[in-house]
């Protein structure tokens, strides 16, 4: 038997002056137990989009993308380096008009963290300081008062160009700096120098990370979580500090976040930061995906950055941050972090795909869906989560190498809440935990679960409701993971749904007034009624659906179900519409009981192209190639660093790579993308001769929105692919390096590429 003890109270309540005396706004206020929003808990999801890395005319797109996964909350850095490269020459126009990126955001219905830095990281050059700061007699990131007034000025000239948009009622939060482990009066400091220019929020934020020693209570701390990094030294194994992301935990701090570029002095090598008394606690930078470097190439699965995420929800995470949410492009070649800036990583040039559940390309990807379930969830059931104290159970892990212990928690008070499970971890498989049963004593009595002991096979995320009271109903237990809770239709005298989730390989139990109830998920809900009159009906969506579907959740509207294989959106009203190739998209939504086809309107132009696409595969054609030149075998040294091995520079592909030409077909449309499937180190694609966008070969293939590349009717489209000696250092995903094992000498290959095309249908107006 597996026990826990859910009988302890939360934290002692208290209530900063951040937010509720000082730059308030009204309905909103934070304490140490939870954020609340118009007198009730709320707890946010956010996801990083970077507005400079975006084409301004798909920032609309991207966030309606990211509000269907359930993203409440946009975060942003603003680069100072993108915007002002030459002193008094800021630009703020297009995709760097930091004001209009904010229009849209509100827009949206969305609430929007700006990270104004003034050093981001981000992988960009300098941090993200123009080379004009970075070469100033000053002292970075300290009271230095040469360094302040350059602050200051560029504050001034952000808070001219957002024009009274960055204000309490406005921006939700502010973070000050990042990745600052040693200066606390600095960050009081910024807060100062911004609110003197103009820019405030109800919130103040700053990361928690690598022992940071913060100003309490001045800042709100946000902490980290990565499954996998590409800082760590390309001999190196799985480092722990990844490890640790997969277990529930009471420890917030992640020392091994930014340590590469961390000198020795500094505080993190001698402290763990602690929880803030004044504060819950709460994340910014959850894995959403990972950035590839040159010398050590991670590639996380759906799986991987779920798991990550649902162990800091069953924590007790009073907010779900990632980072990122939404890939992109830098905004030039030159702005990137590489070794000849001082930097230990070289990151690719211009790709910022970052893996990310929405990639460069604009298209959804796995982990899309994977987090999609957890948000949805969030949503319906974060009021009563947000509040909730974790509690862990009597037997722990005893460590990180520990994959027998089965890893769990409960988030629980006065007798309801929920049970989580977490049993995946990437590299090191897990084994199915035999015979689980579960006893967890509330402050209404014990609760045993499930009546038998059940298997919990490898791959498992589970959010069991315990104690859960829905219109009138309560449900005592259930072995499938809650999402979300449909309202009731009164025309078909239909009671209210509460939607659970198959945990694939888990018989489902649903326990209601000490009767178990076992339910063959599928299309029939469980229909169960009180003596008093009130009724509930359960549905359990199968596991093998559940990649598919879509809650709809408009500001002010009802919860919507969905099952749709392709892409779901809506606006802010909550129209909803759907991006999919050849004939009208296949959507059902469950209501009243029952599953109904959604109707679409006619759409034309787009919609033709997409269905000339659909003759060949699916939404999908292949790409004529030709081979311009073939590849040479390269030397494979291009130098290093404290190690890790230098990128190529471009004169070494100019010599060694292979070049083919993509015939570019003249039906591609705004939503055309193409998907190169190849192997290698480095690959650029490159439009009339300039490079768009690269990639080092991790394995994944290359997937590029032509129209934001630049490409017309007449371009010239080459792929240049650099062959990957057999012998080089880089660390490669266990597949890729198999893969370059299996080579004779260098890696060099071009497997596919295609080119697919979607038609966007809105939801017919009833």
């Amino acid at each position: 038997m597996l026990r826990v003890d859910a009988t302890r109270p939360g934290r002692a309540e208290r209530r900063p002056a951040m937010a509720n005396a000082e730059d308030a706004r009204p309905g909103l206020s934070v304490s140490s137990r939870a954020l609340m929003r118009d007198g009730r808990p709320w707890l946010p999801v956010s996801g990083e989009l970077h507005y400079t890395r975006v084409p301004r005319e798909r920032w609309t797109q991207r966030l309606r993308l990211m509000r269907a996964g359930g993203v409440s909350v946009v975060s942003t850095y603003v680069p100072w380096l993108h915007h002002e490269p030459v002193r008094g020459q800021a630009r703020f126009d297009g995709r760097f008009d930091v004001g209009a990126f904010v229009d849209a955001v509100r827009a949206e219905g969305l609430e929007l963290v700006l990270r104004l830095g003034p050093w981001v990281h981000g992988e960009m050059r300098n941090g993200g300081f123009p080379d004009w700061v970075q070469d100033a007699r000053v002292q970075h990131r300290t009271d230095d008062p040469a360094y302040l007034d350059l602050v200051r000025e560029w504050f001034g000239q952000l808070a001219r160009a957002l024009d009274g948009r960055c204000r309490p009622d406005t921006v939700l939060a502010i973070q000050l700096e990042n990745e600052l482990y040693d200066q606390p009066g600095h960050l009081v400091t910024l807060k100062r120098l911004a609110r003197e220019a103009g820019l405030s929020a109800p919130l103040w934020t700053a990361t928690a990370w690598g022992g940071a020693d913060l100003p309490d209570p001045e800042v709100l701390p946000l902490w980290g979580g990565y499954g996998d990094g590409f800082w760590v030294d390309p001999a190196e194994p799985w480092d722990p500090t990844f490890r640790a992301h997969y277990f529930f935990s009471d420890t917030w701090d992640d020392p091994g976040i930014g340590a590469d570029v961390r000198g020795a002095g500094d505080a993190a090598t001698a402290r763990r930061a602690e929880l803030s008394p004044w504060f819950p606690p709460a994340t910014c930078e959850l894995g959403g995906g990972m950035a590839t470097a040159y010398h050590r190439r991670p590639r996380p699965d759906a799986l991987d950055i779920a798991a990550v995420a649902h162990a800091k929800l069953g924590s007790g995470s009073a907010w779900q941050g990632f980072y990122m949410y939404a890939g992109g492009t830098n905004p030039g070649p030159g702005l990137e972090e590489t070794q000849s800036t001082g930097y230990p990583n070289d990151m690719t040039r211009l790709s910022y795909d970052f893996h990310a559940p929405i990639g460069e390309s604009g298209r959804a990807a796995p982990s899309h869906a994977a987090l999609r379930l957890q948000h949805a969830f969030i949503e319906a059931f974060g009021e009563r989560v947000a509040p909730m104290p974790a509690h862990l159970p009597e037997k722990r892990p005893t460590g990180v190498e520990d994959a027998a212990t089965l890893r769990w928690a409960v988030r629980a008070d006065d007798g309801s809440g929920f049970v989580f499970i977490g049993r995946h971890q990437p590299h090191v498989p897990l084994p199915t935990y035999r015979g689980a049963q579960f006893r967890i004593e509330t402050t209404r009595g014990a609760v045993t679960l499930p009546s038998t002991p059940l298997d919990i096979p490898p791959g498992t995320l589970a959010r069991w409701p315990l104690g859960l009271e829905v219109a009138g109903v309560t449900i005592d237990s259930a072995t499938a993971s809650a999402l979300t809770v449909l309202p009731g239709a009164a025309a078909s005298v239909s009671p209210p749904t509460l939607v659970l989730v198959e945990d694939a390989g888990i018989p489902v139990e649903i326990v209601h007034d000490g009767l178990a109830h076992r339910v063959t998920p599928g299309p029939s809900p469980l229909r169960i009624e009180e003596s008093h009159g009130a009724a509930l009906d359960v549905l359990v969506v199968p596991a093998s659906q559940a990649a598919h579907l879509w809650v709809v959740d408009a500001d002010g509207g009802e919860s919507r179900v969905l099952l749709s294989r392709d892409e779901v959106t809506w606006d802010a009203a909550g129209r909803v519409s759907v991006r999919a190739g050849g004939a009208a998209p296949d959507v059902r939504e469950y209501a009243g009981g029952a599953w109904r086809e959604l109707v679409w309107e006619h759409v034309s132009g787009v919609a033709r192209a997409a269905r000339a696409v659909t003759g060949q595969r699916g939404d999908a054609a292949s790409v004529d190639v030709s081979l311009v030149r073939a590849a040479s075998t390269p030397s494979g040294e291009y130098g290093s660093r404290d190690g890790r091995p230098a990128a190529p520079d471009d004169a070494v592909l100019e010599e060694h790579a292979a070049v083919y030409r993509l015939e570019v077909p003249g039906w591609v449309d705004e939503d055309a993308v193409v998907r190169v499937a190849w192997a290698g180190d480095v690959a650029q694609l490159r439009v009339d001769g300039v490079t768009a966008t690269d990639r080092f070969w991790d394995g994944s293939d290359l997937v590029v929105n032509l129209r934001d590349i630049g490409v017309s009717a007449s371009s010239r489209v080459e792929l240049h692919v650099l062959p990957l000696r057999r012998e080089s250092a880089v660390h490669l995903p266990a597949d890729a390096a198999a893969r370059l094992a299996a080579a004779t000498d260098a890696l060099c290959a071009l497997d596919a590429v295609e080119i697919s095309q979607r038609a966007l249908w809105p939801e017919a107006l009833a």
